[in-house]
């Protein structure tokens, strides 16, 4: 009866259930109009990320479950499944092979400057400077640097006609690198993604840790997947209207990217802002820095695979401007995050580049 109860409150469920077969009764008559496409892709934006907000609740009970790393973990892999569910639809009802390349270089902008720069300004504005343990930026960060460069830089510079082997070589090679990596985050050198003084997990007198035993992990992990799911089937009705008000406006496709990056990364946002209030920025960077790898890391291997499976062109290749802001992006990053304090001038510096790179969207 508990768990009943309990079930009974998850609204951002039935709402989308509802929003769901509203939509798809007046779909015909939605999509033959300027007003009705706007109507349906406002609703149906609205209502994902209100599911995204219950992805965010359920990967939190699930981190405060079992603690870090394994909570930001946790919502990341969350995040990046929610990102690898739309661009894979709206690839299959799209016809750009530069769709996932934007929507991964608009993630790593909006988690690195966005949701770092946000999170370090509102903790520094609070506290002054927040510590983290700067091995788990370091770590990250030359992650990122080595998947980026393989996997978006370097096939400007192979021949065409190799294309193909390269891009099916780099599914084997992430997909290595995520598990050594996870294998290293939670096994080896877990001490790495933590900073006890931060921690809220109940501990004894002896420093041992335990698990929130009133968190019925079953429930939240059986929600987190439904709310999933339904931010996929929702996004493949999205697509359509979202494809239908961008050609009549004019508006670049690239906007449509960042609408799937703002999407996945709204659970993390908020999950971001909260523990920079809770001065938690071991949390923040887990979550910026480890969405960002794990976008580049997870999403990369799955797109070629459909692209490959389904005979869809694939443009994985940064563009100049593109280039230069995740290099920027990067450069600022490991100049910011190598003494394990954030403040709010490194957060500034964060947002002024999310601002230009929003900028940029229309130049």
């Amino acid at each position: 009866m508990g768990l009943l109860k309990q079930f009974s409150k998850e609204y951002s469920l039935f709402l989308a259930i509802i929003a769901f077969f509203g939509i798809h009764h007046f779909e015909h008559a939605l999509v033959q109009s300027t007003a009705g496409n706007l109507l349906g892709l406002g609703i149906l934006f609205a209502v994902i990320i209100y599911a995204a907000m219950a992805v965010a609740h359920h990967a939190e009970m699930l981190a405060e479950k079992f603690g870090e790393p394994y909570g930001t973990l946790i919502l990341t892999m969350s995040a990046v499944i929610v990102e690898i569910v739309i661009i894979v639809i709206m690839m299959m009802h799209a016809d750009n092979p530069e769709l996932a390349r934007d929507t991964i270089y608009s993630a790593i902008m909006l988690d690195i400057n966005g949701l770092l720069g946000i999170a370090a300004i509102i903790g520094g504005l609070k506290y002054g400077e927040q510590p983290y343990n700067v091995d788990s930026s370091n770590s990250y960060l030359s992650m990122l640097l080595v998947a980026i460069g393989v996997a978006m830089v370097l096939p400007e510079f192979i021949q065409p006609e190799f294309h193909q082997r390269f891009m099916m070589f780099n599914v084997v090679v992430f997909i290595a690198l995520y598990i050594i990596f996870t294998r290293v985050q939670l096994k080896s050198h877990k001490y790495f993604f933590e900073y006890k003084e931060a921690s809220k997990e109940r501990c004894d007198d002896e420093g041992e840790c335990h698990p929130h035993e009133e968190i019925n992990a079953w429930y939240h992990a059986f929600n987190l997947v439904v709310s999933i799911v339904v931010i996929g089937v929702l996004a493949e009705m999205l697509s359509l209207f979202m494809g239908n008000t961008l050609q009549t406006f004019g508006l670049p496709l690239a906007i449509g990217a960042v609408g799937v990056a703002v999407i996945s990364a709204a659970p993390e946002l908020i999950t971001a802002v909260r523990a920079a209030v809770d001065n938690r920025m071991q949390t923040v960077i887990n979550i910026a820095l480890g969405a960002s790898l794990a976008t580049v890391l997870l999403t990369i291997p799955a797109v070629i695979v459909v692209s490959y499976v389904v005979g869809m062109e694939l443009n994985l290749s940064l563009t100049p401007i593109q280039t230069m802001m995740i290099s920027l992006t990067l450069l600022v990053s490991m100049v910011n995050f190598n003494d394990g304090e954030t403040n709010v001038l490194e957060g500034f510096l964060h947002f002024i580049l999310f601002v230009v790179f929003a900028f940029l969207l229309f130049v």
